[in-house]
């Protein structure tokens, strides 16, 4: 193993189950014990064993850490109380949280942060928002989410001629506008990959029908392993990513990752995520959504972006961590 610090990582707190958050906590937190083999891993489960005062390092979500924002707060803030606790947040609040979770969500971030002796967040357009949502002005760490290279087959002939949208499905994440865009350009299928985000399995069947009623059909292809939906994403003719409510994105990763240069609506995280690896984001504004769209259907190369390895990775994120954690200690 490769020690690449005098100060040893915390103890990475990771969450069992298929949360795209503890998923990736669990995954960084492997590629950090590879750099570094004095790193510790723990599930919650286990924190109770640690001796106090250890210092901890966890991946925080609200919705990972309680059934309410409430309490979530007491959770993370319980676990500060015990050991020095540095943390990653994801789905920071912002305005598309809607006027009663909003508040109540900027409440939970602002008490971990409070809590916490270190922040880092997975892009700047996060740590903006931190302090536009009155949440944290202070320091805050930057560890983009790093892109897997782990390319799908190119298919250039013979694609299933619809728009596809990665990733849970929920009220804000783009269906909606992809479905548009679909109808202006003619497409007549449309498909999910993935499944309704816990709650919205009727908004799902809502969506469907209401397509339908547009003259488009959708397949949802449900919950899929990392090579049968990299093999089903290589199949989809035109790749969108049109959300509203971003914080940072793992679909987005996970594209690019498989080769795919998807068609993006402009915003503050798409044009951070395209100067980060260029040429592998069609980035367009909202209005243009459907030409591009029409465009990329023409022409099919134009949704591979050909970069391999592309820039940072794993690897890349975890050396990241490990320099972070050192600057915390100091």
């Amino acid at each position: 193993m490769n020690t690449i610090t005098d100060a040893a990582p915390p103890v990475l707190l990771v969450h069992p189950g298929t949360h795209g958050v503890a998923v990736y906590a669990r995954d960084t937190a492997a590629e950090v014990v590879r750099l570094d083999d004095r790193a510790r891993v723990v599930t919650p489960d286990a924190v109770a064993a640690l001796t106090p005062g250890t210092p901890v390092h966890a991946h925080v979500t609200d919705r990972l850490w309680g059934a309410s924002p409430e309490e979530a707060a007491h959770h993370v803030t319980s676990l500060a109380a015990r050991h020095p606790l540095t943390v990653t947040l994801h789905d920071v609040p912002q305005e598309s949280d809607g006027p009663r979770n909003r508040p109540r969500r900027a409440a939970f971030y602002r008490a971990v942060v409070e809590a916490a002796r270190g922040v880092v967040v997975n892009s700047v357009h996060e740590r903006d928002l931190l302090r536009e949502e009155g949440v944290w002005s202070g320091a805050v760490g930057v560890v983009p989410l790093p892109v897997v290279s782990a390319r799908a087959s190119r298919i250039d002939e013979g694609h299933d001629d619809a728009v596809g949208v990665l990733g849970y499905f929920y009220p804000g994440k783009g269906h909606d506008e992809a479905l548009a865009a679909a109808v202006s350009a003619g497409l007549t299928r449309l498909t999910v990959l993935g499944r309704a985000s816990d709650g919205h399995a009727a908004d799902l069947e809502a969506f469907v029908r209401r397509a339908e009623g547009q003259g488009v059909a959708v397949e949802v292809t449900g919950w899929l392993d990392d090579a049968d939906m990299a093999a089903r994403a290589a199949r989809v003719a035109v790749p969108v990513i049109a959300h509203r409510h971003v914080s940072a994105s793992g679909s987005l990763a996970s594209w690019v990752g498989w080769g795919r240069c998807p068609v993006a609506v402009r915003n503050r995280y798409v044009d951070e995520m395209a100067a980060l690896r260029p040429g592998t984001l069609t980035v367009v504004e909202a209005g243009d959504l459907a030409r591009a769209v029409t465009a990329a259907r023409a022409d099919s190369s134009s949704t591979w972006h050909g970069a391999d390895p592309v820039p940072f990775g794993r690897t890349d994120a975890a050396r990241a961590y490990v320099r972070w954690w050192s600057g915390v200690s100091a």
